[in-house]
């Protein structure tokens, strides 16, 4: 007849298949730390074999005396293994982490030496074993395992908000009450794979959440870099498109919507013979100075090489304010180079003089009047 321990076992060995499973199928767990995973399901399962072995061996006299000091030893090896594995999960390399690593490697040079000559398990004619006269170094091993363990989880815990904090030390609570129980109760009530088995489980499900709030947060990350233009500063063709797309659903335009397109006078001449780094400047010297005008009234966008539109809401009287202070910022910036000028070739065009147009009809013929300024920027100057 199977025994509720054998079930439990069992059910243990399988959730660590189905934790796996989960494992492979999450797209924001990064491949380097799935094999982490895979690694600490893996020994959790393969310690829960030992102990399991080691209950069905003893006191079947079909079984090598030298096959159950084997699966004894795996035990005491595997079971706080199974706690390093834990902690190696947390991606933690501090001295605890290291002290944890020396201890457990010196676990098992110790069981080893120690179970096959009567130190750590003694068999007797019956085949069944007890605790051996160095079983206490094990004990104390063990507590040093926990304690390092339970450091490892404070630190870890620290980098989280209070209820992940929280949230965390209860699972190591509970994986303290799986092993307590255990030791206190006796060898009958074993329960130690069960609350490892529950507590991994529930580390998944924090784990599973942090990695998708990183991957959220490394998304909303790469956005921002697409919304801004690296070079002007101000936003991007990117954001313009997604702007004219969310200005493209709305049934009609308001009649305060302005939109401004500006371009840089004599921008290829510069590029031609001070090169581009001085056109460069020109380009960001134009973002700054329209940016300054427009503050919070609106967007800058930088659509082209030297060419910005801006889509904002303003009075036509305020239109014109605009582009004479934009005028007086760029002879301020002028005048603060030593051997550039930066002039702006300016077009706007408002919404309530023109009921029937798109937005993109409306940069059009925002368009059309920059490039009637600019031609007579060029003919002025002869």
């Amino acid at each position: 007849m199977v025994s509720f321990y054998t079930v439990l076992i069992v059910l243990c060995w399988m959730a660590m298949g189905v934790l796996c499973v989960l494992v492979h199928e999450n797209s924001w767990i990064p491949k380097k730390d799935k094999h982490r995973f895979y690694l600490t399901y893996g020994i959790i399962a393969l310690s829960a074999l030992a102990e399991w072995l080691g209950v069905q061996f003893s006191g079947n006299k079909d079984i090598p005396v030298w096959l159950l000091l084997t699966v004894k030893c795996c035990d005491y090896i595997l079971t706080p293994m199974a706690g390093g594995a834990v902690v190696a999960q947390m991606k933690l390399r501090n001295r605890w982490y290291k002290a944890l690593m020396i201890v457990l490697v010196c676990n098992a040079v110790f069981q080893i030496i120690g179970c096959f000559n009567g130190w750590m398990v003694v068999v007797d004619d019956q085949h069944r074993y007890s605790h051996g006269p160095l079983y206490g170094v094990y004990v104390a091993i063990y507590l040093i395992v926990i304690m390092l363990t339970a450091i490892e989880f404070l630190l870890f815990s620290l980098s989280y908000r209070k209820q992940n904090r929280t949230y965390l030390i209860s699972v190591f609570v509970l994986l303290l009450v799986g092993v307590g129980l255990q030791e206190i109760l006796g060898s009958e009530y074993r329960t130690v794979y069960v609350a490892m088995t529950i507590g991994v489980a529930l580390m998944f499900i924090h784990y599973a959440e942090f990695y998708k709030m990183e991957a959220d947060e490394q998304l909303k990350k790469q956005r921002n870099q697409l919304m801004k233009d690296v070079l002007s500063g101000v936003f991007s063709r990117y954001a313009y498109t997604k702007d004219i797309e969310r200005y493209s659903q709305m049934t009609a335009l308001p009649d305060d919507f302005t939109v401004f397109v500006f371009d840089i006078n004599g921008l290829k001449t510069v590029n031609d013979t001070l090169g581009h780094d001085a056109g460069d400047e020109l380009i960001i010297g134009a973002a700054r100075c329209i940016e300054r005008v427009v503050s919070d009234a609106g967007r800058c966008y930088r659509t082209g090489g030297d060419e910005f539109v801006v889509m904002t809401h303003m009075s036509r009287e305020e239109a014109q304010e605009l582009l004479d202070r934009l005028e007086e910022e760029t002879k301020r910036w002028s005048e603060a180079q030593a051997a550039l000028t930066l002039s702006i070739a300016p077009g706007y065009v408002r919404a309530e003089d023109h009921h029937d147009y798109t937005v993109e009809e409306l940069v059009k013929k925002a368009d059309q009047a920059m490039y009637a300024a600019k031609a007579a920027y060029y003919l002025n100057r002869g």
